[in-house]
């Protein structure tokens, strides 16, 4: 059998030569569809091995069992007729008999998923690529899935304005271990802009591995102890697919929603783990439903004033935010800030060196870490460095959770050195709220400003604008 890196590539390498899949973002849609009722059958043969009695949610004639499992099946116009004019359709249109009922799963991927392919011949080899490769019932290759996904999510990186939805591994994986969050009775941990769900799979595995799921009643928990919520079609298909793999396939653990337009509705919850969009704008219409005070178009001011909003009492939070995020000292931004430190304690910032999300995006980011019950008194910051011999991220070395290994040990007990500082929220005040504070040990200026630089720096300077436009705007209709 070949391996299941291979089977995907092979399996994309089909999808090039039909006319009707136009990149790789209509590829990967087109795969996680047929991935998704792949490993659903899988799965239900799991169930139906431990429950005489289960049915699926799936009607029988439409089962991947019964339609693209065997090799002499439906191919060429028949099958693009069975996929477009049955498939899809009644799929889309599953009537779940209840609040569990898988069939929820199943019409959720579907309702905003489409067939792009137009060969029928070229799909029926993409079918049984996909059954001879995969074996979801194989506890191998179980284990394996991790890396498909990963694969996947570095093709999506390149998909043009997919690659928005991609956070790196190293950085989901050291938020996760530094936030620490749990399951039990009615406990939640969030991501309210989770695009492919890698804070709420790495949320999982970490609560597995720290409580073992030894009850049924744990394992009830665990299930159902993480919401996502995502805008886009895509991103909510692959969270989906994704968390199913993981063993969770409660309805609502992701759903399709713009989170800021229902922010109101969602449940207070206990973590919250996110690399909210920013540098975006969102309508006014969606602003309206903030309180006055805070409403503004920029996306990553309205997330911040959502999940401080939305932590429990006692919640943690560990947050992604641009620079720009940091340095607003005027209008909405500036309030939010000022709403978040007197809310929320927050203790720690992590500066991040340049390009830890390239290819997507140059910008500076931080981590922000946050407990709900302020005010703050004080703020650690700690710089991050390159580790030894790196002088930049790439899609072909992103960072690596390895380097976050001094930064880990700190984290358990602050003290300040060449990396480390801590600032008073006194002077935070004094500096208008300004929280992009500066190395105080950083004495050196940089004796070459090279192309990279100066990318970054212009894509900061356009997101500065980009803000003043919209404060601007928003002062001109007030008029």
């Amino acid at each position: 059998m070949a391996s299941l890196s291979a089977t995907i590539k092979s399996i994309q390498n089909l999808m090039r030569q039909d006319a009707g899949v136009d990149g790789d973002a209509q590829r990967i849609s087109q795969l996680v569809w047929l991935l998704f009722l792949k490993i659903f059958d899988d799965k239900e043969q799991d169930d139906e091995a431990q429950n005489e009695n289960y049915k699926s949610p799936i009607p029988e004639e439409l089962r991947w069992r019964n339609w693209a499992a065997n090799d002499e099946g439906l191919t060429g116009n028949e099958l693009i007729d069975f996929v477009n004019g049955d498939l899809f359709p009644r799929l889309k249109e599953l009537e779940p008999k209840g609040p569990a009922d898988r069939a929820h799963l199943v019409r959720n991927i579907f309702e905003d998923s489409y067939n792009y392919m137009k060969s029928g011949t070229l799909l029926r080899q993409v079918v049984t690529a996909l059954q001879k490769g995969i074996d979801y019932t194989s506890r191998q290759e179980r284990h394996m899935f991790n890396d498909i996904y990963e694969q996947i999510l570095r093709d999506l990186q390149s998909a043009g304005n997919a690659g928005e939805f991609y956070t790196p591994r190293a950085v989901t994986q050291l938020l996760t271990e530094l936030v620490a969050p749990s399951y039990g009775p009615g406990s939640l941990t969030m991501d309210p802009a989770c695009g492919t769900g890698g804070f709420l799979v790495n949320a999982l595995e970490y609560m597995r591995n720290k409580q073992p799921l030894a009850t049924v009643e744990q394992q009830q928990h665990w299930q159902h102890s993480v919401r996502g919520y995502e805008k886009k079609p895509l991103p909510h298909s692959l969270a989906t697919t994704n968390l199913l793999l993981h063993g969770v396939e409660v309805p609502q653990a992701v759903q399709h929603v713009n989170t800021l337009k229902v922010w109101e509705d969602m449940p207070m919850v206990d973590f919250i783990l996110t690399n909210p969009p920013f540098g975006g704008l969102e309508e006014s219409a969606v602003a309206n439903g903030f309180p006055a005070e805070f409403r503004t178009t920029e996306t990553a001011d309205l997330f911040l004033f959502l999940i401080v909003e939305k932590l429990k009492a006692g919640g943690q939070a560990g947050v992604v935010l641009p620079d720009g995020s940091l340095f607003g000292e005027s209008g909405v931004k500036l309030r939010v800030k000022e709403h978040l430190l007197q809310e929320c304690h927050l203790h720690t910032i992590v500066r991040l060196p340049n390009g830890v999300f390239a290819p997507y995006t140059n910008i500076r980011t931080n981590l922000l870490f946050f407990k709900k019950g302020g005010p703050t008194t004080d703020i650690w910051y700690y710089e991050h460095p390159y580790a030894e011999g790196v002088k930049s991220y790439s899609k072909t070395r992103p960072v690596r959770y390895e380097e976050f290994d001094e930064l880990r040990k700190w984290f358990k007990a602050p003290f300040a050195y060449e990396r480390a500082w801590k600032v008073s929220i006194d002077e935070i005040r004094s500096r208008g709220y300004n929280l992009d504070v500066k190395n105080p040990s950083t004495t050196e200026v940089p004796t070459e400003f090279t192309l990279a630089d100066t990318v970054i720096e212009f894509e900061a300077s356009y997101q500065r604008l980009g803000q003043l436009f919209a404060s601007f705007k928003k002062e001109a209709t007030h008029e």
